[in-house]
């Protein structure tokens, strides 16, 4: 089948699509390492009776929702649109050859936004023991979209056994998968304890509340940090030899890797030295600082995969 060719003045089509894709990383990750935190931290108000901390919860779920429901679907749309309109046979190919793959996503996708609602709405109404199931439902299915969504993006990379088979499986579960779902569930925790510290950071809390979501958050985006290097050192052992060579003599990728890693070791830094060591110093620029460090380094590595 022919389809049009569509022109974009200056850009050129193809480039809208990155566009779009890299403000959608930035929120579907925190749409998936929020949710988990969020059931965590309701594991843990309940566990040691803190109304306070379940107080911050509740202003965190309003501000998560505003940003992975309403924001991170109007990107989503906006990155099937770009796609479909830009290179309309790679899409037709890709929705085909994973089409139970994508209806399995858009399953979980209606049960991430009716969880998500529910965990807002009734947020009174709920008992604890609903609170955290709501809440363990939501994390659940927003990390097994994750997993579906990195075993299609991985098979872009490397297809694995299925140019022969052209399994289904084969595809999915590609030469990239494992140490793709551990890097972005890494990234996710990662970006997601920064989102929750510029949030915190933006309200007026008890010092207690404070220094106990810094310290918390902080363990989560260190444990984050290190799934992204023992998940990058992976994919980087198990893709092929090509893909290595090209990475190690292609100027522009050398140059975005070794952006990748400086900002990974600028952001251990300034966790370290500032919310690790000293909580009650985060502040708004210090958060927004940590936040952009943490988005340049998953928009440059989201560049470097493409």
């Amino acid at each position: 089948m022919e389809y049009p060719f569509w022109y974009v003045p200056f850009l050129g089509s193809p480039m809208l699509i990155p566009f779009y894709a890299l403000l959608h990383v930035l929120v579907s990750h925190f749409a998936v390492g929020g949710g988990i935190l969020i059931w965590l931290g309701l594991l843990k108000a309940y566990r040691e009776n803190d109304r306070e901390f379940l107080s911050y919860l509740r202003s965190l779920t309003r501000f998560f929702v505003l940003i992975t429901v309403v924001f991170g679907a109007i990107t989503g749309v906006g990155i099937w649109w770009t796609i479909g309109l830009s290179s309309p046979q790679a899409t037709s190919t890709l929705i085909h050859t994973f089409v139970f793959g994508w209806a399995t996503e858009w399953v979980m996708f209606v049960i991430e936004l009716a969880s998500a609602l529910g965990l807002f709405y009734l947020w009174e109404r709920f008992t604890p023991k609903a609170h955290k199931t709501v809440a363990f439902i939501y994390a659940l299915f927003a990390w097994l979209s994750l997993v579906v969504i990195t075993g299609i993006t991985s098979f872009m990379a490397t297809t694995g056994r299925w140019i022969e088979t052209k399994n289904f499986w084969h595809g999915f579960f590609n030469p990239t998968f494992l140490p793709s779902v551990l890097t972005r569930t890494g990234g996710a925790l990662l970006i997601s304890s920064l989102y929750i510290q510029l949030h915190l950071s933006l309200l007026k809390t008890s010092e207690r509340i404070r220094e106990k979501v810094v310290k918390w958050t902080t363990r989560w985006a260190t444990f984050g940090l290190s799934l992204i290097v023992v998940g990058g050192l992976w994919w980087f052992g198990v893709v092929p030899e090509f893909i290595r060579i090209k990475v190690q003599t292609a100027p522009t990728v050398t140059i975005f890797m070794a952006i990748v890693a400086f900002l990974l070791l600028a952001l251990s830094s300034v966790l370290i030295l500032g919310p690790k060591r000293n909580p009650l110093w985060l502040s708004p620029p210090l958060a927004f600082l940590m936040i952009v460090i943490g988005a340049g380094g998953m928009v440059t590595g989201e560049f470097v995969r493409e």
